[in-house]
């Protein structure tokens, strides 16, 4: 959450931090909870134990998507480079291809 840049929005200054924040029970501890509070992020987690994280389906659906549209690319499915900045590299080339190919349909 510390390493998000700035976002931008049409009106006003840029926000700083994102305005809601959906994870499934992997994020349900206490201390994330409070720091999200702190900080004034809006978290919708699910509770172990207590309710099914079928309520966040659609908004996780999404990036679970994408990540295995990019564990597609055989390249970035083990990382192979040494260098962070390649691999980086690579991965904008990966997204930059599938963004570029659902575009196309």
């Amino acid at each position: 959450m510390r390493g998000i840049p700035p976002i931008r929005s049409r009106r006003g200054p840029r926000r700083r931090t994102p305005g809601r924040l959906h994870g499934d029970k992997g994020y349900d501890y206490r201390h994330l909870r409070q720091w999200l509070r702190s900080r004034g992020i809006t978290h919708r987690l699910a509770r172990r134990g207590m309710e099914a994280s079928t309520h966040l389906g659609r908004h996780l659906w999404v990036v679970e998507r994408s990540m295995a549209w990019l564990a597609g690319c055989r390249r970035l499915h083990r990382r192979y480079e040494r260098k962070a900045d390649h691999f980086l590299a690579f991965t904008s080339i990966a997204c930059t291809l599938l963004c570029y190919r659902r575009l196309a349909e």
